[in-house]
This record gives C-alpha cells, structure tokens and sequence, in this order.
C-alpha cells in the first residue's frame, strides 16, 4: 500500500471552504483537488448527398475531393472535374455566371413573349421588334461586348481586384463601387452589387458583408442557378421543335 493516503470528496451542494472535504495523509500534507473538467463535443452535420438516403459509395456519390466547403456541395461530380483544386475554384466560377445568366434568362423569356407574343428565340429578328437585328449583327455585338466583360473577368480571376482600378472601369469616377467589397471571389457585394444590403450594410461608406447571411444566400443562389440551368437545356430542346416554354404550359 502506499505510504499516504487521502480522499477528496466534492459536491455540489457545498460551497466555500466546504465544498472540498479533504482528508490528510499519515505525512500531514493537504491533498489539493484537481478541478473538473467540462468536455463539450460538437456532432458534426453529415454531408449531404446529391442521391437522397445514400450516404456513402465511393468517389460517385462522395469524392474525396469534395468535403462540402463549397456553397451547395452535394457531391454531385461523377466525371472528376474537380478533383484539381485549380479547376475545381474555376469549374465553380464558370457555374456561378452562367447560372446568374441563365436565371435572367428565363425571367426574360417569360416575361418577354407574355409581353410581345413573339418566341424568344425569334424576337431578335422580329420586324415589330424595337430593334431588329440580323443573326450576324446580334452575334458579332455580343462577341465583341462579351468577349471585352469576359476578358477582364479571366484576368480578375487570377489576379483578385485587379479590375476594380480606375482604368479598367472608365465610365466611374470611383472605382470602388466595382471592388470585391466581401473579400470573396465571385460575390463582389458593396453598394454596386448588393445596393438593398441582403448580405451587408454600409457603415461610414463602407460595405461590410454579414457573413451568415452571405453563406445563407450563397446556397439559396446556386440553387437557383442550377434549376434556371436545366430550365435553359429544356428551352433549347423545345425551340428546336418550334414550341416555347409557355405554349408548352397552355398559356
């Protein structure tokens, strides 16, 4: 047996010097209590899956390579695309735009034939049109417009606010209604991009985001844009047989 001895007895119903009962040992000496330890675990949300009620099976349904950080990450890449982080940070600016895109799409095709009566994809060409305009003249306008937006944003891609200096946006004297005011690729915010405050407010003329409302909006956005997305394939297949999206509803 050891040589000294002591018990240390606590409880809850004591306080001051009396909440510890210590008893000494054969040598005299005071036995100090060691303080409680309160461990508090998190439980960790589980991932969600683009195939409802299956959680697991292989790279398919979960790669590695996603570990849900994204903004609506469902695990949803059976091709690989993004097992490069470089590609996978691309691969998702390209989604957000084309989504932004194809969302103001199908608002204007909606409203625009409930509007004229004329399908959307003859309306360029229309002669009742306000400003009608040859195929080729529409294409070789959105190139040239396109091609100058698009290219400021490849080089603002891989050189972060690089866009936002005067000379790269002439038609405002203050270049910082164009920055990346939320520090973020691809959600620029500020009182440019986000004028009603949904994701910040400005304070002392600076815009500053509100991170859980951001995050929140950012999978609300990509939701959207998915859906608009697969709106458009469906448009296109019924323009090829002549029909559009509100002759196809009855309307």
């Amino acid at each position: 047996m050891a040589a000294t001895s002591a018990t240390v007895l606590q409880s809850p119903f004591l306080s001051g010097s009396n909440r510890n009962l210590l008893s000494k040992g054969v040598t005299g000496h005071a036995i100090v209590p060691v303080p409680r330890k309160l461990v508090v675990s998190a439980a960790v949300a589980p991932k969600k899956s683009w195939i409802p009620a299956v959680k697991g099976g292989g790279n398919l349904i979960d790669p590695e390579w996603l570990d849900g950080s994204l903004p609506g990450d469902y695990g949803f890449d059976p091709l690989g695309l993004g097992k490069d982080p470089a590609f996978l940070k691309w691969y998702r600016e390209a989604e957000l735009i084309h989504g932004r895109w194809a969302m103001a799409a199908v608002v204007g095709i909606f409203v625009g034939q409930a509007w004229s009566g004329i399908p959307w994809f003859e309306a360029g060409a229309d002669p009742g049109a306000i400003a009608p305009f040859s195929f080729g003249t529409l294409l070789g306008t959105q190139l040239l417009l396109m091609g100058w937006v698009e290219s400021k944003r490849w080089v603002d891609f891989f050189n972060p606010d690089s866009q936002s200096v005067e000379w790269a946006t002439p038609w405002s004297r203050t270049a910082e209604n164009f920055a990346n005011a939320t520090g973020e690729q691809g959600y620029p915010g500020g009182r440019f991009f986000d004028p009603l405050g949904f994701a910040g407010t400005m304070k002392g003329g600076v815009y500053v985001p509100d991170v859980e409302k951001l995050e929140r909006l950012k999978v609300a956005e990509i939701k959207h844009a998915r859906l608009a997305m697969v709106a458009m394939l469906i448009f296109y297949f019924e323009a090829g047989q002549g029909k559009t999206p509100l002759g196809a509803l009855g309307l």
